[in-house]
């Protein structure tokens, strides 16, 4: 298979289904942006942390290739002339949801009680989880813009939402775990 088709040279890109698009359409940034944001996690699966993390990013990163299908699936186009779906795969669920739910806190109960807001930073990879964790909300702040438009699975939003506060509170972990400084934002006085 060639990866380049020419197909797109014109500015336009082919959904799932085979509906043409602009590249620049809702839906291809929403699924872009899924894509950058799974980068990002490969960035930080990459660093030294823990193994448990590791085999946890992994799975949201499959979890997030089945984000990506289902926002590049023309919803006219979803369902085959047969009634079957196009998108033959495990859909996002309440169970991957309640998976980072129970592993935001597992993380938190080694955690000091939060106090104030934290600026980014303090090591390196607690970086990349606060990069991580704004793509995530720009990624779900074009989900919902599309789902304004053309309704989505409201797990997949779900999903993104809980994702980003999964990434906070991996940042906040790491810091713990790699004996970072965590810098509280305290509002200088006027």
């Amino acid at each position: 298979m060639k990866i380049y088709t020419k197909t797109g040279d014109n500015g336009t890109t082919a959904l799932f289904g085979g509906t043409r698009v602009p590249k620049h359409h809702i839906r291809i940034e929403s699924y872009g942006t899924v894509d950058e944001l799974n980068s990002h996690l490969g960035l930080i699966r990459d660093q030294d942390i823990d193994n448990h993390y590791k085999d946890i990013l992994i799975h949201i990163q499959d979890r997030l290739f089945t984000v990506g299908a289902i926002l590049a699936t023309d919803p006219e186009k979803a369902i085959l002339k047969n009634g079957k779906e196009r998108l033959n795969i495990p859909k996002i669920s309440n169970r991957d949801i309640e998976r980072l739910e129970h592993e935001m806190d597992t993380m938190n109960e080694a955690l000091p009680p939060m106090t104030h807001f934290v600026l980014p930073g303090g090591h390196q990879t607690v970086s990349f989880c606060h990069i991580a964790r704004c793509v995530c909300r720009r990624a779900e702040r074009l989900a919902t813009a599309l789902n304004d438009m053309e309704p989505i699975d409201v797990h997949t939003i779900m999903y993104l939402n809980r994702l980003s506060d999964y990434l906070f509170v991996l940042a906040r972990k790491l810091t713990y775990d790699l004996q970072a400084n965590e810098i509280k934002w305290i509002p200088e006085k006027q």
